[in-house]
């Protein structure tokens, strides 16, 4: 199995277990390409909930130029609505799994066909 699959793997146990989300796979597979390198590095395959920088990059590099959706409002709810499904007490918030489960809030998973 390569390190790829294997932090597949790590991030539907995620959704299942941490968000009682029963994922895509192939859907999940493809948020997890799309997250390129960073995934393979300890800082950047995460998202801090209470890092305000780093919760407006996921808005902009991710919502905004990724998903098309330029709605503050819109994103805010999305990533707001990530971060509770996931928990917020949850330190480590793969950033795969939080991009799925904004993808599919925003119902935006057309843009990975």
């Amino acid at each position: 199995m390569s390190k790829r699959d294997e932090l597949i793997a790590k991030y539907a146990a995620d959704l299942k277990d941490k968000c009682g989300v029963n994922p895509d796979m192939d859907l999940l597979t493809k948020v997890t390409i799309g997250c390129g390198p960073s995934i393979y590095n300890r800082d950047a395959s995460t998202v801090s909930a209470s890092d305000d920088k780093e919760c407006e990059t996921v808005k902009q590099n991710f919502i905004k130029n990724k998903l098309g959706v330029s709605d503050a409002g819109k994103a805010d709810a999305a990533l707001n609505n990530a971060m509770d499904t996931y928990g917020r007490s949850t330190k480590n918030k793969y950033r795969a799994v939080v991009y799925y489960l904004i993808t599919k809030d925003l119902n935006k998973e057309s843009i990975y066909n």
